[in-house]
């Protein structure tokens, strides 16, 4: 008996021990397909927008226009390599165009990430009236157009033209806002009031989504309005907070509009003030789409860079397991 129980017994377990196999491999496939599906749009824009363009840039940068004789009549493409690399960063228009940006990110970026944070921080607290009515008139200038928020700003910049400038004069002080000394935090006076509002945004959200139990524990500690919103609120959205950072300072490599038009304005502002200003220069008024391309791939690796060293100690922070000192704490409660 048991000789002819037990073949059966190892079968049965045999059997049932490769039944599951199938419904495993079934699941893995649909969460592959799954992930295919959902990822293949995002793909197909990476692609088409940005791969393909920055492709493109590049084997342009390794080409140039060779005109025989006097230059007159159309020239033939010819193979630089990285003649135009070497053109583009012994330029000292294209060098002090990142001296501009790297002045213009000092000013910009801290101002923009305090400010908006500490509206956020102040919305919410609870101690601001209409909180719907301040978000929206807050974030109101970003929906605005950077060329319209542009030309209104430069008309109160104008002297002659501007109210403002005016009033000044009536009470004696003298303020040229396109001086030399004047311009560069002019521009960014028009990035904060168009990006203010859109960062503040950002930062209201990760702070909707905190526990209050956090916050509630705080206030029972005996932490004060200002302790909990720098101690307890800040930290935890800390994710936030460097997100906010890499988006201005990518905005502000991006930096054209604004100086574009202060360009027709004022002498201060040259053709080349910034990294983008030089680019469009290169391309659409000395036509030399090799050096555009070679300055605008510099542009981008250099963007690329600064984001990396922006986000890595936080993602460091986040690999070795760092969190915030709420956290930590409603984690040994918990």
């Amino acid at each position: 008996m048991s000789t002819v129980i037990s073949p059966g017994r190892r079968t049965a377990t045999t059997a049932s021990s490769a039944k599951p196999a199938r419904p495993r491999r079934a699941g893995r496939r649909q969460q592959v397909l799954a992930c295919v599906t959902l990822m293949a749009p995002f793909t197909a824009l990476l692609i088409a927008v940005f791969l393909v363009p920055v492709g493109y840039a590049i084997g342009l940068s390794l080409f140039g226009e060779d005109h025989k004789g006097l230059g007159f009549g159309g020239g033939t493409t010819v193979f630089t390599g990285l003649r135009s690399y070497l053109a583009v960063l012994q330029d000292p228009s294209f060098v002090s165009g990142f001296g501009v940006i790297a002045l213009y990110c000092v000013i910009f970026v801290p101002v923009v990430v305090i400010g908006a944070l500490a509206l956020a921080l102040l919305l919410d607290s609870g101690l601001v009236r209409l909180r719907r009515t301040a978000q929206m008139m807050l974030y109101l200038p970003h929906a605005v157009p950077g060329i319209i928020a542009a030309v209104i700003w430069l008309y109160l910049y104008t002297p002659g033209l501007s109210p403002v400038i005016k009033v000044f004069a009536q009470a004696d002080i003298t303020i040229d806002f396109l001086g030399l000394n004047t311009v560069l935090p002019s521009i960014v006076n028009i990035a904060l009031w168009s990006g203010l509002g859109y960062n503040m945004v950002i930062f209201y959200a990760a702070l909707q989504a905190l526990p209050r139990e956090v916050i509630e524990a705080a206030r029972i500690d005996g932490a004060g309005g200002i302790r909990t919103a720098l101690m307890v609120k800040v930290p935890i959205i800390k994710g936030s907070v460097v997100m906010v950072c890499m988006f201005a300072l990518i905005g502000a490599l991006q930096l054209f509009t604004e100086p574009m038009l202060m360009n027709q304005a004022t002498p201060m502002v040259n053709s080349r003030f910034t990294p983008n200003m030089y680019i469009y220069d290169a391309a659409f008024r000395r036509n030399n789409y090799g050096l555009a391309s070679a300055a605008s791939v510099i542009l981008l690796i250099v963007t690329c860079a600064l984001s990396y060293a922006v986000t890595l100690p936080h993602a460091r922070l986040r690999s070795r397991g760092g969190t915030p000192r709420a956290g930590r704490r409603e984690r040994s409660a918990q």
